[in-house]
C-alpha cells in the first residue's frame, strides 16, 4: 500500500472494514475449524465479548472509525457508532474466547453463544489481515517501534469503485512494528480477517450467563 509522510511519520493507508451484520457467529465455525478461510463476525445491533491469554500481532495499527450498525431485525434501520479499529497484518492468539448474548423475544429467553479456540500448547488461533472494531479494551500491552500521531483524512477505492473514508481526520492514530497484548478483555462490534484459523474450536449454546467470556 502507499504511504503518506505526515509530520515526519509515514502513515499507511488503512481500509476501514465495514462488516455487514450477520445473525450469529456459529454459521462459519465449522469451516474455520477445518482450515483457513476468509471470515467476519458481527451481531446485529449489539456488541460481543472477546478474551485472549496472549495476542501477538505483526504490522499493528490503531485509529478511529465509524461503524454502521443494524438496529432492526429486518436490516432496514441503521445507526452509526464510533470505534477504535485495531489492525494486524498477521496475528497469533492463545486461549481465545468469544461470546454473544442474544435476547430471543419469541421464547422470552436469553441465549449465550460461546466459542473457544487456541487452548492447546503450540496450536494458537492464527489470522491474516485482521481488523477488530473495538468499543472497549483492557490488556497489558507491549509495542515495538511505535509511532503515535494524528490521523489524516484519506480515501481509497472500495467495493464497486466507491470511495471509502479510511480514517477520522484529526483523530488519534498509532502504528507499530509489532504488538503483544496479554490478559485481553474487550467488547467489539465486528471482527474481520482475510484468513482466520481456529485450532481446537469448541462452540456451545446455552442459557447460563456464566457462558460469557467475562
Amino acid at each position: 500500500m502507499e504511504s503518506q509522510v505526515r509530520g515526519g511519520t509515514r502513515w499507511k493507508r488503512f481500509a476501514v472494514v465495514m462488516v455487514p451484520s450477520v445473525v450469529a457467529t456459529a454459521a462459519v465455525g465449522v469451516g474455520l475449524a477445518q482450515g483457513a478461510l476468509a471470515a467476519s463476525f458481527s451481531v446485529s445491533g449489539q456488541q460481543f465479548k472477546v478474551t485472549a491469554g496472549h495476542l501477538h500481532g505483526e504490522g499493528f495499527a490503531q485509529y478511529g472509525g465509524i461503524d454502521s450498525v443494524y438496529t432492526s431485525t429486518d436490516g432496514k434501520e441503521k445507526t452509526q457508532v464510533p470505534v477504535a479499529i485495531s489492525s494486524f497484518d498477521t496475528a497469533r492468539i492463545t486461549k481465545m474466547c468469544q461470546s454473544v448474548k442474544t435476547e430471543i423475544p419469541l421464547i422470552k429467553k436469553t441465549i449465550y453463544l460461546r466459542l473457544e479456540a487456541g487452548n492447546a500448547p503450540g496450536k494458537p488461533v492464527t489470522a491474516e489481515n485482521l481488523y477488530i472494531d473495538v468499543a472497549q479494551l483492557d490488556a497489558d500491552a507491549k509495542f515495538k517501534n511505535i509511532d503515535i500521531g494524528v490521523a489524516i483524512q484519506d480515501k481509497t477505492r472500495g467495493p464497486a469503485n466507491k470511495d471509502v473514508k479510511t480514517t477520522q481526520p484529526g483523530g488519534f492514530a498509532q502504528q507499530a512494528e509489532s504488538a503483544d497484548l496479554y490478559g485481553v478483555k474487550q467488547t467489539a462490534w465486528a471482527t474481520t480477517a482475510g484468513t482466520f484459523t481456529l485450532n481446537g474450536l469448541s462452540m456451545r449454546l446455552g442459557a447460563d450467563p456464566k457462558m460469557e467470556c467475562y
